[in-house]
């Protein structure tokens, strides 16, 4: 009861408190140009030739693809051939050999019957068992690669990760199988492929050579698709099982979804017992399929797979000043907005964050090499170091990720400096309030409701020798 009396009081304080100084429209504008630094890393004339190969090369294997495996539905999909804008970050390919990590390409049958296309990662040099980690793309033009960047930065943490296309997008089919052609189409409309896409990309990373994979019966008429998925697993085209399966800690298990996505893991990750914690990029949710901001058709056939669940496991939001279609502020908007969700975590006694990059977009979160989908230089490398830290505490239960979540590093980020307006180094939001409640390891809380003003607890000393970036961590030698 005095957590709860604390936790009003405290809101009625930011509620009452607003921003911290009056809207100006100059500095507006100011924090507005952050939208467009990220170009400056692809709008160079070696990223640039670098992106053509990449494209070229992307290009002809879906076209090998298409020749080698006639049945595939994915060819009319934007993205489909990953090129341009769709190859995500191109320094990040070659990874395995260039003695980054080792990769394999899989594919398995969604629940719909829908051939669904991935890869599973991880690093050489590790422990002989290691938690994992399942990520759920966006929607639209989010095909995988553009979450390579969180894949690799995560298998370089020691984890073993997932990334595949949902249903509808990328090289994943549009359309499932006879009699649920139908269903999960169109995907965003649909919505079911981020939600019960999430939980079939679940089973398929949890399945070994003992337990293979079976699709779930589908949502429409209760149809279970594994004659296909043996059909293809028999011609040497599916996945049986998860092929790194024997690195896998089957008991450390957490989830991290964008946009659509991060609605589907908002509520899978509750409600699958398997989960042990979620990160939520762009933005936090609450678990249900019905009371969200994104729409998710039923499920005729299993209607209880879509009931609300309760708030149990931990989960970090983190979003950025400006959305899908950034625009400038005319006034300051109210700074618990996107806090929303994981007030309700709190309230609900449940460990949880909020973090919003300043001058970021909904595309801090996934990399898209062109300036129509702008972002910030360094957010995307505060969304790795957050979301390494907080599955670092509550699915690999480290101790030491306190100092990682309580790091003030980004107050004062010397690459973001650099190319602020006003030379600030701060990451965090002066429009949003970005907050932490979560429990310590060494004992009491850290409940934090302002962090770029900053809390005490917060300290410099998070264990990091000098500067991060997912980049230098993805592409440092295995072992």
């Amino acid at each position: 009861m005095k957590r709860i009396i604390a936790m009003c009081a405290a809101l009625a304080l930011l509620t009452t408190a607003g921003v911290a100084s009056a809207y100006d429209a100059a500095t507006e504008a100011e924090n507005f140009s952050k939208t467009q630094e990220r170009q400056t890393i692809y709008n160079t004339a070696q990223y640039q030739l670098q992106l053509r190969t990449v494209g070229q090369q992307n290009q002809q294997r879906a076209i090998t693809i298409a020749a080698s495996d006639p049945e595939r539905n994915f060819h009319g999909q934007l993205c489909a051939t990953g090129e341009d804008g769709c190859a995500g970050d191109v320094r990040l390919y070659d990874w395995e050999a260039h003695g980054h990590g080792i990769v394999e390409p899989v594919l398995f049958t969604a629940r719909s019957g829908a051939t669904i296309s991935g890869h599973v990662w991880a690093t050489l040099d590790g422990p002989a068992k290691r938690p994992g980690i399942v990520i759920t793309n966006g929607s639209v033009q989010a095909p995988e690669q553009l979450y390579w960047f969180a894949a690799q930065t995560l298998a370089k943490a020691g984890y073993v990760v997932l990334t595949s296309d949902p249903q509808g997008q990328g090289q994943s089919d549009g359309h499932g199988e006879a009699p649920d052609e139908n269903e999960g189409f169109p995907a965003q409309s649909d919505g079911r492929p981020f939600f019960d896409g999430t939980r079939d990309a679940l089973d398929f990373f949890l399945s070994t050579p003992s337990t293979i994979y079976k699709p779930r019966p589908s949502c429409e008429t209760g149809t279970r698709h594994v004659p296909k998925q043996n059909r293809r697993v028999a011609a040497g085209l599916n996945n049986a099982f998860n092929p790194f399966w024997y690195l896998v800690n089957q008991q450390k298990i957490g989830l991290a979804g964008h946009s659509f996505g991060a609605a589907g893991v908002s509520y899978i990750g509750q409600k699958d017992p398997r989960v042990d914690a979620i990160v939520a990029w762009d933005n936090l949710g609450l678990p249900s399929t019905t009371g969200g901001r994104l729409p998710v058709k039923p499920c005729p056939a299993d209607p209880a797979s879509h009931a609300d669940a309760a708030i149990t496991k931990p989960a970090l939001g983190m979003s950025a000043d400006y959305g899908l279609t950034p625009s400038v502020y005319t006034a300051d908007p109210d700074p618990l907005e996107k806090s929303q969700a994981s007030l309700a975590y709190s309230e609900a006694g449940v460990d949880t964050g909020e973090l919003v990059i300043r001058g970021g977009t909904h595309y801090e979160f996934s990399f898209i090499p062109n300036p129509a989908f702008g972002g910030s230089l360094r957010g995307i490398d505060q969304t790795a170091w957050y979301t390494t830290a907080w599955f670092d505490k509550y699915v690999k239960r480290d101790p030491t990720a306190d100092r990682r979540l309580l790091t003030t590093r980004w107050h004062h980020d010397a690459a973001a400096a650099a190319i602020d307006p006003n030379r600030d180094g701060n990451m965090y939001s002066f429009y949003y309030r970005s907050r932490l409640d979560i429990g310590l390891a060494a004992g009491g809380r850290l409940e934090c409701e302002d962090i770029r003003a900053g809390c005490p607890g917060l300290s410099p000393d998070d264990g990091w020798n000098g500067s991060y970036s997912y980049l230098d961590v993805a592409n440092s030698p295995d072992g």
